[in-house]
């Protein structure tokens, strides 16, 4: 996915939000830190939301079922594969996969997903704990060897 369809997808989604959580489009903007009228205009799609906006929106509306639906999960993980490219180290805690997600291949405690909306891929520990996230299947690939490989030989260390 690339983060202009990232943004319109999410400026396609602010009414969905908007009118599920039951809110006026006073009240929408004054969430979002915009005027009423550059509410109305991402809402008839003439405008989007731009990179702050819609990185504001999926941090604020994060549980948003709309959000996570039309994104295949957890709104921020995108936000952060945009920022953090190529990042290998435990983030935070994830459902493991069972919604949005397919098994690429495993290695060790490791598993390779893939998205099945974003087409993202992602590596998870034993613990369900994200570790790499990138577009990328080949330096996904890489990066769980090199993980499996690493976490393999702490164990016999150990």
């Amino acid at each position: 996915m690339e983060r202009n369809v990232f943004i319109q997808i999410v400026s396609d989604t602010i009414k969905h939000i908007r009118v599920n959580r039951g809110h006026t489009q006073e009240r929408m903007a004054e969430i979002l830190g915009i005027s009423k009228k550059t509410l109305v205009q991402i809402e008839k799609e003439r405008i989007d939301t731009g990179w702050s906006l819609a990185v504001a929106c999926c941090a604020i509306f994060r549980q948003d079922e709309a959000l996570q639906m039309a994104l295949g999960g957890d709104p921020l993980e995108l936000v952060d594969l945009f920022y953090q490219q190529n990042n290998a180290s435990p983030g935070e805690k994830t459902m493991g996969g069972k919604v949005w997600w397919r098994k690429v291949c495993s290695q060790g405690d490791y598993v390779l997903q893939q998205n099945i909306i974003s087409q993202h891929y992602r590596i998870l520990d034993s613990e369900n704990r994200r570790w790499f996230s990138s577009f990328d299947e080949d330096e996904s690939v890489k990066r769980l060897a090199e993980l499996a490989g690493c976490h393999g030989r702490k164990k016999e260390e150990g």
